[in-house]
């Protein structure tokens, strides 16, 4: 970094000569900065949006016509997966390049630590302007107290991480005037429907900063549950009656799931009209060509597959997301589709790598950016999906369980503490109906797997412990009820 900043004031310098020297500005006037080009960023992160439910994908029953415009200018990610499902452990991920067993973040409501080197802290480092808006979920509370105490709590200075434009709550699942806070812990009002104000906000701070490099990261809550909360307009686009269910809903969900699907499109589309806006608003500015724009969520939902809803399972319906990178200056405005899988980890290397900006040794993830420049897949053969210790609604007398496993273009692999325990054909069975573990004419393809698996736990110094294990491991206690477990626990549902 001193490297750089010397020649930077070199190049400075003698541009500022030649300009004095040419009477191009007076001597009394302060010199003007090289203009950066390095790209600015702009990171929409929506919250259990799961990959199949958008109109790019081929869903032709919900209203996205911005993101599908949108998917028609970028880097098309197939298989974009969430490391582990579940909201706090994937923003760490993210935040960090890191896998959850290394920044201690398996659970939510843990804090992210202090000494955690994140995405805004490098950008910053390199002379960017930071700002986040929206949910954070990464301050956690004290050891001892209750679960949920800081959620409506102003994050302190120190704890965010190095972004200094802030409109942020902890968490919150009411989207609806809910209230937040700002750099100096004043407390404000999102009036109506959060994400509309909450897209205004990231409009000005990018028509404020569009004169250097900045990194925006605008997290919105929806289309979390609860389902039934988007403006009335969008629920009324939704007759939950015609809508069409995955294979997988059981019979006796599917009038549940039917209504459930409408409210959460419903959300869904309301996203997708701010997100309109905001593209709106980085072309006022001037500056789309030279921004990295990235669409993307946390986990997806179950909802109703399987007759569950929400995360933290391993099937497609909670590890795939959506995932949409357009930078027009490096790319084009084509769309071309990545079937490569990507994990969580991967994501802040591979920004850094497209922002030629140095990556840090403390970052895990792998930084694809060279491949995606020269126009390669990712040459990833699979990516790490897992859960450490199982918790709130899928804790262990509900049927969690700790896994590892991982996902390929084409197969899922999961292995519990009794053994191989879920192995898919998605290419054949999309809907992940038949379970080939432990079948003998997929003897071979379930050793590649565990193969593939074990090499992937060496490289990330995973144990594959159980959940008690890690818990102890970083002082934290479990919340509530989270500890029991039924007799037989890991049998259940085998």
């Amino acid at each position: 970094m001193k490297a750089y900043i010397l020649s930077l004031f070199f190049t400075l310098t003698v541009a500022f000569s030649f300009l004095i020297s040419n009477n191009s500005v007076s001597t009394s006037e302060e010199p003007k900065l090289e203009e950066n080009n390095h790209p600015n960023i702009v990171f929409v992160l929506a919250d259990q949006w799961r990959a199949q439910e958008i109109g790019y994908a081929g869903n032709d029953q919900i209203i996205t016509p911005n993101l599908d415009k949108l998917a028609s200018e970028s880097l098309i990610f197939e298989n974009a997966v969430t490391t582990m499902a579940v909201c706090a452990p994937w923003r760490a991920s993210f935040l960090t390049g890191q896998y959850p067993l290394t920044h201690g973040v398996f659970y939510n409501d843990k804090p992210l630590p202090n000494e955690a080197l994140t995405l805004a802290e490098i950008y910053k480092e390199a002379g960017y302007a930071t700002g986040y808006i929206g949910k954070w979920h990464l301050n956690g509370h004290a050891r001892g107290a209750d679960p949920f105490s800081a959620r409506d709590q102003p994050v302190p200075k120190d704890r965010r991480q190095g972004f200094d434009y802030w409109k942020v709550r902890e968490v919150t699942h009411n989207y609806n005037n809910s209230f937040y806070f700002d750099e100096n812990d004043e407390k404000h009002t999102w009036e109506g429907y959060d994400v509309f104000p909450q897209t205004d906000s990231a409009i000005s701070f990018i028509s404020k900063n569009k004169e250097k490099p900045f990194v925006l990261m605008l997290s919105y809550g929806p289309p979390h549950d609860p389902y039934f909360s988007a403006p009335k307009e969008y629920q009324e686009l939704y007759d939950a009656g015609t809508l069409k269910l995955r294979p997988n809903v059981p019979e006796e969900y599917q009038d549940s799931a039917r209504r459930v699907l409408a409210g959460y499109y419903a959300h869904a589309t309301a996203i997708d009209k701010a997100i309109g806006d905001l593209l709106a608003g980085i072309d006022k500015a001037g500056i789309a060509d030279n921004t990295i724009f990235v669409f993307t969520s946390e986990h997806g939902d179950m909802l109703m597959s399987r007759g569950v809803v929400k995360k933290q399972r391993p099937w497609d319906e909670a590890i795939k997301v959506p995932m949409l990178l357009r930078y027009p200056d490096k790319f084009g405005t084509r769309s071309k589709r990545v079937l490569d899988p990507i994990g969580t980890p991967d994501l802040l290397p591979t920004l850094l790598g497209l922002s030629e900006i140095p990556i840090p040794e403390s970052i895990e993830g792998k930084d694809f950016s060279a491949n995606l420049l020269a126009g390669k897949d990712l040459e990833n053969e699979a990516t790490l999906i897992m859960l450490p210790v199982p918790f709130h609604e899928w804790q262990f007398k509900n049927g969690g369980r700790e896994y590892r496993g991982i996902r390929t273009r084409r197969y899922t692999y999961v292995t519990d503490l009794l053994g191989p325990w879920l192995l898919y054909d998605n290419e054949k069975d999309p809907y992940q109906l038949t379970n080939l573990v432990n079948q003998a004419e997929y003897k071979g393809l379930q050793k590649e797997m565990e193969a593939i698996l074990k090499r992937k736990l060496k490289a990330t110094h995973d144990q594959f412990l159980p959940a008690d294990e890690y818990m102890t491991q970083w002082n934290y206690l479990y919340d509530r009820s989270d500890s029991l477990r039924a007799e037989n626990y890991l049998e259940i549902n085998r």
